[in-house]
């Protein structure tokens, strides 16, 4: 979950702290956004680009339009759901809340990706089959079987409401087979419809790699 990864090195910004001290912390902390909080109430992020353009290092973080305000997961989310997040406002961080929406923490990006870097579903060579199906149909138990007839088996799933048709889902599989000819073939003999393919046949080497992996995961 994702209050596992907060940093807590990385402290919130208070409405009446100043532009410079919002600086300095954004230097040593090498973030260029930090979030900002009013009676554990999540505010937004104040960004180092945000204070240069306003010219003056005196005004406090209260006085700026803050953005990003919506840049938040709950604690019990998946980490997955913190990395979309992130990348969906283009953020080096996302805040954490409780189910009172009071600030928890952040979690950087980089320290969730130094994670799934260590999964084996990701780092292992393998194909990625994206299928769409009605809610009442998900099995993850009934798929997985079928995969498995053909001596392929599952190593990581992600399951995301259909952006195109929002009654049903998408449910992304990480599969140890890069030939998808046989299990392709056996999910649509039994009414699965298939909408994407991918093969994965080279080691993930790099940050950039890893987030490239992750998303096409998450918004397939």
């Amino acid at each position: 979950m994702t209050i596992d990864l907060i940093n807590d090195m990385i402290p919130p910004l208070k409405i009446t702290d100043d532009a410079t001290k919002a600086l300095i912390w954004m230097e040593e902390l090498r973030l260029h956004a930090l979030p900002v909080i009013k009676d554990k109430k999540f505010l937004g992020f104040l960004t180092e680009e945000m204070i240069m353009d306003h010219n003056t290092v005196d005004a406090k973080a209260g006085d700026f339009l803050l953005k990003g305000e919506n840049c938040f997961v709950f604690e019990y989310q998946h980490t997955y759901e913190a990395v979309k997040k992130a990348t969906d406002f283009d953020f080096e961080c996302v805040v954490i809340l409780n189910d009172d929406n009071e600030y928890l923490g952040v979690v950087v990006l980089s320290d969730a990706l130094s994670i799934f870097s260590q999964s084996a579903s990701i780092q292992s060579e393998g194909g990625v089959i994206v299928l769409s199906l009605n809610q009442s149909d998900y099995s993850l138990s009934e798929i997985s079987r079928l995969i498995e007839s053909n001596e392929a088996q599952v190593m990581g799933s992600s399951l995301n409401i259909d952006k195109n048709e929002p009654t049903k889902f998408r449910l992304t599989l990480k599969i140890n087979k890069i030939d998808l000819t046989h299990v392709i073939a056996t999910l649509e003999r039994f009414g699965y419809k298939v909408v994407a393919k991918y093969q994965e046949v080279k080691s993930i080497s790099n940050e950039k790699e890893r987030l490239d992996m992750l998303m096409r995961y998450l918004d397939a």
